[in-house]
């Protein structure tokens, strides 16, 4: 009887669900007199199988047509067209066939126009997200990238700007509107006017140097002539290597990040070997990146940019301060991450962290065991009691944590810039501060060495707290060697980001891809 009167429960309910309700459709014509257009209804079993976003932009439009104006088309399909302009290929956009119906609307019947039109909606879909966050995910494509992911809206924008006739502005406001962005759509600009030439590969076997004479000059000084670091008056190239063409060799180093010591080795030739559609490439590929990084970086933020090795202190849109950086190398990467600032650490300890536990520590301190009191490193076991380093279990390296205490020549300097992040990095000092005079700073095991970061934390502090900052106060704490915290109140950003290409000056400049990421990113952009 129970099996029953249950199995009857379960009927009732089944048949007591509501189908669900059928969308209200108004299906006239509507004839606007004021705009002396005809808007064609939108029949939802059109949109059956599109998406759920599609469907809502119908659905506010009362399903009708949403691109009836002439204008309202047009700034549409100029966006496709000239989304070059913002790294993107308008042939995934459909241009071609957008193009062609345009052409012959006047000539379509009236299922034809409504097909067209859900072509243009899903197309305006499609290119204002690419233009706003990006074509690729960047989580889909690094482990170490941790940005968080860009959302909008846009089924009010788009009901705005079809009402209102603002479709151009509507995508405008949906671009990166970063100056870094702007110099980089500058910059393609700038390299489109290069001639397009097949470049012959430029070799050497030994470096060149001023005063050298080499049948290999007659292709540097042209390649130089191509990108308008050199210019020669005399019609006939000569093999000399000459103070004209060193001059050129310098800017040219300059404009790439390269030491301007005119001296001709391997990273010059390989940026003299680059093509102009290899750099296009680049260009693109960078692009892309800063859709991926937040619309509004804030009041006030520090930027470091990790393929050019420098640090950017900026407020308010104006960069106050600029340090030179060392970052991690091609094999223990400086990850990609967005921040704030939320303290400093005088005088810190610094705890080593596993990776160099495994790849530094424990084969040279099994090899030596004098490496740990060298290094002013003290030993603790799992209780948290201090080891000796003859009673060190190299076997048993990871079980033990390994603290360096603070001073001068601490790993970490005399502080360090603290902010939440997943890979436990952090700014700081260094004890290795003869690095900062090296072109090439891939030289740390992730976290970010600052030049002069005492200088940027009084300058930090001291627009939170004048009075109390703007004397010898950051003297005071770093001569009693102790260890002291100091919250930051304000609200200070932090960007570690990656980009090799910008212009300057109206000067192209571009940097090496140090982690290799611009070639294998524009190829995934155009797949």
């Amino acid at each position: 009887m129970k099996k029953i009167t249950f199995l009857l429960l379960i009927l009732s309910v089944i048949s007591c669900k509501k189908e669900p309700l059928p969308i209200a459709f108004d299906n006239s014509i509507i004839k606007d007199t004021v705009l002396n257009v005809i808007i064609r209804p939108v029949h939802p079993d059109l949109l059956s199988e599109k998406s759920d976003s599609l469907k809502l932009y119908y659905q506010k439009m009362n399903f009708h047509e949403i691109w009836y104006l002439d204008e309202n088309r047009r700034d549409l399909i100029n966006e496709i067209k000239f989304c070059y302009e913002d790294g993107l290929n308008p042939n995934d956009y459909e241009i071609n066939i957008i193009e062609d119906l345009e052409s012959k609307r006047a000539k379509l019947n009236d299922e034809d126009i409504v097909k067209y039109d859900i072509l243009l909606t899903e197309t305006f879909e499609k290119l204002a997200n690419h233009l706003h966050k990006g074509k690729l995910n960047p989580k889909e494509l690094y482990t170490d990238w941790d940005l968080k992911p860009k959302e909008i809206a846009l089924s009010p924008l788009l009901e705005k700007g079809i009402k209102e006739k603002i479709i151009a502005s509507t995508f405008k406001d949906l671009k990166p509107n970063h100056i870094v962005y702007q110099l980089l759509k500058k910059s393609l600009v700038e390299i489109d006017k290069f001639p397009n030439v097949t470049f012959e590969k430029i070799s050497s076997k030994n470096k060149i140097v001023v005063n050298d004479t080499l049948p290999e000059m007659v292709n540097i000084k042209k390649r130089l002539a191509y990108w308008k670091d050199y210019k020669n008056k005399d019609s006939i190239i000569t093999w000399a290597y000459d103070t004209l063409t060193l001059k050129a060799v310098k800017r040219f180093q300059a404009r790439h990040g390269l030491a301007p010591d005119g001296v001709i080795g391997i990273g010059t030739l390989r940026a003299l070997n680059t093509t102009k559609n290899e750099r296009i490439e680049q260009i693109f590929a960078n692009l892309e990146r800063w859709k991926w990084y937040p619309s509004d970086l804030g009041k006030q933020y520090l930027i470091s940019n990790i393929p050019d090795y420098m640090l950017h202190y900026v407020i308010d849109n104006d960069t106050v301060a600029s340090h030179k950086i060392v970052v991690g190398t091609p094999k223990r990467k400086t990850p990609i991450l967005s921040s704030k600032l939320s303290n400093f650490v005088f005088n810190p300890t610094w705890t080593i962290p596993p990776t160099i536990i495994k790849e530094d520590l424990t084969p040279e301190a099994s090899r030596n065991r004098n490496y740990f009191p060298s290094r002013r490193l003290t030993i603790y076991n799992s209780q948290g009691k201090e080891v000796s380093p003859y009673e060190w279990n190299p076997a048993k390296a990871n079980n033990y944590k390994y603290v360096q205490k603070p001073g001068y020549n601490n790993s970490l300097g005399l502080v360090k810039f603290n902010f939440a992040n997943r890979h436990s990095v952090y700014l700081h000092d260094t004890n290795h501060r003869d690095y900062f005079v090296k072109t090439y700073r891939s030289l740390s095991s992730g976290c970010v060495r600052v030049e002069n970061p005492l200088v940027l934390t009084k300058q930090i502090l001291t627009k939170t707290n004048p009075n109390k900052w703007d004397n010898n106060e950051i003297d005071s704490i770093i001569k009693l060697e102790k260890t002291k915290t100091v919250s930051v109140k304000d609200t200070v950003n932090v960007y570690l980001f990656y980009w090799t290409s910008w212009i300057e000056n109206d000067k192209l400049q571009f940097r090496d891809d140090i982690y290799e990421l611009d070639k294998g990113l524009f190829q995934k952009l155009r797949n």
